[in-house]
């Protein structure tokens, strides 16, 4: 199947599970969960062969700004879908439907340079894939406490408003928001191991900052976890930490990628 068509499919669809969370969070629809999953499957399922298509290349895999950012949004979609199997997280869809849609999209109308990796790289693929589910569930992980920190303010100005009734109660949303910054945390950790072991030149120019920033963010999250237990850090105040160090996550990888690829074109 050609690319464009499997990104206009996948757009497609994407937009029907955003209208879809959007009206029942309105409470326009009633939504069926069969549903809502069978969509969202079906959009990640026509995103995932997308990938194959554009990640993959003659025994490498392409690991370019867009196309990274394509396989990171692959993933929190998939991390999400499974996720609402057991946890109340539908909210979070109407974050991560479209920002897979415009990860499909910024890389069908933008080029740069190719990063290639050989597929018999295996320690450098088992760090990249690390990265990437690191990234990933800390992007989950800065919905999860924006939709928080909202949830805070609204509870203290309209305790009957439309975030209010429609996200799960404080206690559930903060325990959510832990739970994804200890995965996330695990799996940064093992990010920053494998790329000491298998990144040659880890503290080259190239990569310094993209190292300094995950050391400080690894800091961050550590702090938030140990003032979680020892202070009691909640609500605003573990929204506020959570952003902060997504935030310099995020500079790590696309501050790095950004300036190499899209700046210098290396």
């Amino acid at each position: 199947m050609g690319t464009l068509i499997l990104a206009v499919t996948s757009l497609f669809l994407y937009s029907i599970g955003t209208a879809l969370q959007a009206l029942s969070f309105r409470g326009r629809v009633h939504t069926n969960a069969a549903i809502t999953m069978l969509i969202g499957l079906l959009a990640l399922t026509g995103h995932g062969l997308l990938l194959g298509q554009t990640v993959y290349q003659e025994d490498s895999f392409d690991f370019s700004f867009f196309q990274s950012s394509v396989l990171i949004s692959w993933l929190i979609v998939f991390l999400l879908l499974g996720l609402s199997l057991r946890k109340p997280v539908q909210s979070l869809f109407l974050g991560a439907y479209p920002l897979a849609g415009l990860t499909i999209i910024l890389s069908l109308i933008t080029h740069t340079p190719s990063r290639l990796v050989p597929e018999d790289s295996y320690g450098m693929l088992s760090h990249i894939a690390l990265s990437v589910t690191a990234y990933s569930l800390f992007t989950l992980a800065a919905i999860q406490a924006t939709l928080l920190y909202f949830q805070n303010r609204q509870l203290k100005r309209n305790y009957n408003s439309l975030l209010v009734r429609n996200l799960p109660p404080l206690q559930t949303m903060e325990s959510l928001l832990f739970e994804m910054v200890w995965a996330g945390v695990i799996m940064l950790i093992l990010a920053i191991v494998t790329g000491a072991l298998f990144v040659k030149d880890l503290f080259a120019q190239d990569l310094a900052h993209k190292t300094l920033f995950s050391l400080l963010s690894l800091v961050v999250f550590v702090a938030l976890l140990i003032g979680r237990y020892t202070k009691g850090w909640r609500g605003i105040t573990a929204s506020r930490w959570t952003l902060a160090g997504c935030a310099l996550l995020m500079l790590a990888f696309y501050g790095s990628k950004f300036v190499l690829e899209l700046v210098f074109h290396r």
